[in-house]
């Protein structure tokens, strides 16, 4: 299978890199064996497996030659390449597809190579890191268009930067990926949101005791919210118990009402929940019920990121119960954050019934309106995640 084709698979979709030391972080993983790697991130859901060759990184063309007798997946030869000889070389060691880094490379180089490349059978993963670099790789009308949160210069990370450009770059036939920066199952989210098809992953993966593992970490669903916080200690519960995200209820009428968005770590998402109006928030996510129905808050609510919806919230009617809700939610299109009534004994089987992109608990996990009861909330995280 090609790498585009592999990555417009449903779902966020994650490239697994193959690398044994890194610039910015040092010594990874020195004994990786590629071979194993590529067998076993394969085995954990990767669409493809990018295999580091220069030496910078502890590679060698070896690797994509081992990892391409063990796996059929789609092989991504990774390095700093600017010549036809390069890409014949990864093509003759196994290579699906090849990187094109436009911070090394002119426009006519960077053109010249992309149609090489495609002439050879070969995919090109054209890599930006600016606005500038963004700008010139779609007017080469890249196919695979990667945004890099690391500057290749500073190594500093960039995340915010990152979504906006990715946010920019979707749409169309074209495939983006966002590079470097995830470590948590809300960032690999994130980049999802803004619009990635797919995110590559290598040194989250090679620093993990068990790398195949973390990617089947990654990309698990559904994602674990926890609502209706309204105290930092409880925040700060939720997040070490392993919620993706965290959501503030900024609504007058509810007894869960926070007075703010409180802090999140950037390893988690916050959401602002409003009714019938929004205000301006720093939150990653708004959780939108256009219409209350005369009560505290309707049924239905829109996931917003940017003003653009994202997900639906399948909620239940307020203080009531509907029995079809599985199933409705079940049938629904989309990706679906399933609510109401949910907690720590219920959870699993919903999950099992619907099969959501995330769940979202907030009245079961408390002690009293707006106080969590953390031993609940590390129970309902824990039952979602199992």
């Amino acid at each position: 299978m090609r790498l585009a084709d592999a990555l417009m698979q449903p779902g966020l979709q994650a490239i697994a890199e193959v690398k044994r030391r890194s610039p910015s972080a040092g010594v990874l993983r020195i004994d990786a064996d590629p071979a194993a790697l590529a067998t076993q991130f394969a085995g954990a859901g990767a669409a493809a497996i990018s295999v580091l060759v220069d030496e910078r990184f502890g590679g060698t063309v070896d690797d994509l030659r081992a990892a391409r007798s063990a796996t059929d997946a789609p092989l991504l030869g990774k390095g700093f390449f600017s010549t036809e000889a390069q890409i014949d070389e990864l093509r003759d060691a196994g290579a699906d597809a090849v990187l094109l880094i436009l911070r090394d490379l002119d426009d006519v180089t960077a053109a010249r190579l992309l149609a090489y490349a495609q002439s050879s059978g070969l995919d090109a993963l054209v890599e930006a890191h600016t606005d500038d670099e963004l700008q010139r790789a779609l007017a080469l009308d890249a196919p695979i268009v990667g945004v890099n949160a690391r500057d290749l210069d500073t190594f500093a990370i960039d995340r915010a930067r990152q979504l906006e450009l990715v946010a920019r770059a979707a749409g169309g036939d074209r495939v983006v990926i966002a590079e470097s920066g995830v470590h948590t199952r809300a960032q690999g989210a994130a980049a999802e949101l803004a619009g990635a098809d797919a995110i590559l992953v290598g040194s989250a993966l090679m620093q993990a005791g068990d790398p195949p593992a973390k990617l089947a970490e990654l990309l698990s669903r559904p994602l674990v919210k926890v609502c209706g916080l309204t105290r930092q200690e409880d925040v700060d519960v939720a997040v070490e118990a392993g919620a993706d995200l965290l959501g503030f209820i900024l609504v007058d009428r509810s007894p869960r009402r926070a007075e703010a968005v409180l802090d999140v770590p950037d390893t988690a998402l916050s959401v602002a929940v409003f009714v019938e109006d929004t205000t301006e928030t720093d939150a990653d996510l708004v959780q939108f019920y256009p219409d209350d129905g005369g009560t505290v808050r309707g049924r239905e609510a829109l996931l917003l990121r940017e003003g653009r919806e994202v997900a639906r919230v399948l909620d239940q009617p307020w203080r009531d119960r509907d029995p079809g809700h599985w199933s409705a939610a079940a049938a629904a299109g989309g990706r679906v954050v399933l609510a109401g009534g949910l907690g720590p004994d219920n959870v699993a089987e919903a999950i099992a019934a619907v099969r959501p992109w995330a769940v979202d608990a907030a009245s079961s996990l408390e002690r009293e309106p707006g106080v969590k009861d953390h031993d609940k909330v590390r129970d309902y995280v824990q039952a979602a995640r199992a």
